[in-house]
């Protein structure tokens, strides 16, 4: 059967009642997570003088992506977890969700490289801080990181606009992941596969190589720092930092690299849900709760509050 289909079926992560029940409880938690404590740092930071610099401009849009990317993939996800039958989606739908994925991803990474370079100029030329990261640069960054995101998910996109699905088909997955699509299709895939590979190596590994030197170079500056305390205190917040960033490339660069002999639906999903859902709720965790100025902001909005 040939036919062209217009509507595709999500297997999604089981079918078992009372798993769907409890995933679904467990997600629900998660995303409310991700909404709220992301919400919470964008209104601190906009409110807050104390806050208005070119660290914290990051970490807003870091957070504005954050909430991109986990509702791109959650809202459905939690959905599809009500659906007693057959959970399905057509095919246009689909294919806006992976746009919106792969704008999302590839959003995230440079912001990421664009916050490391940040941290880079803050520890290894704190003198020239200022006139490096003026307003009209920060702007650049973080227009060139959301251009990146935009023209990966482009590249990605149109190409599988001419796959065809025929028959019953399954796409063994939670959400339109390029990955499982193409597995699921039945014809045109070739230069999808191509184009996914080398983006996903080219934009992977460019920003990782940009967060790995601004790494590089701010470990080196804190090896230099004669207090035991500076160093310990420097170290610990690039580790924690740099942890998230390495999940978030390995993950993400074996999904979309990995050969075909190594894949399985559990392990495309499990990796899918580190990089999509654990990191947009992980990266407001490691880059602001544990930041103290973020903190005393917070303090003393919640202060504002109760005498108001």
């Amino acid at each position: 059967n040939q036919t062209s289909r217009t509507e595709l079926v999500l297997l999604g992560l089981t079918r078992d009642p009372l798993l769907q029940s409890l995933l679904f409880t467990v997600f629900l938690i998660i995303y409310l997570i991700i909404l709220l404590v992301n919400m919470v740092i964008m209104m601190v930071i906009r409110t807050d003088f104390h806050l208005h610099s070119p660290m914290y401009f990051f970490l807003f849009h870091l957070a504005l992506v954050d909430i991109c990317y986990a509702t791109a993939v959650v809202p459905k996800m939690l959905v599809n977890f009500l659906v007693k039958g057959s959970i399905t989606i057509a095919v246009n739908a689909c294919m806006t969700q992976m746009f919106f994925i792969f704008l999302s991803a590839g959003c995230e990474v440079f912001m990421l490289s664009v916050m490391a370079y940040d941290r880079y100029v803050a520890i290894c030329n704190p003198l020239k801080y200022q006139e490096a990261m003026s307003k009209h640069f920060c702007y650049q960054l973080v227009g060139s990181a959301w251009a990146m995101g935009l023209l990966y998910s482009i590249l990605n996109t149109i190409p599988v606009l001419n796959i065809k699905f025929c028959g019953h088909t399954e796409i063994k997955h939670f959400s339109c992941e390029l990955p499982p699509l193409l597995s699921a299709a039945c014809s045109g895939t070739f230069l999808s596969k191509l184009i996914l590979l080398f983006s996903a190596v080219i934009f992977g590994s460019s920003s990782f190589l940009l967060t790995l030197i601004s790494y590089i170079y701010i470990i080196a500056t804190v090896l230099k720092i004669q207090s035991a305390e500076g160093r310990h205190k420097a170290f610990s917040t690039c580790s924690s930092h740099f942890i998230v960033v390495g999940l978030l490339y390995i993950t993400a660069l074996f999904q979309y690299t990995k050969p075909k002999s190594v894949s399985s639906s559990i392990l495309d999903q499990v990796l899918s849900t580190q990089y999509s859902i654990l990191t947009p709720m992980l990266n407001p965790i490691i880059y602001s709760l544990k930041n103290k100025d973020m903190k005393t902001a917070l303090g003393r909005i919640l202060k504002k509050l109760q005498f108001v």
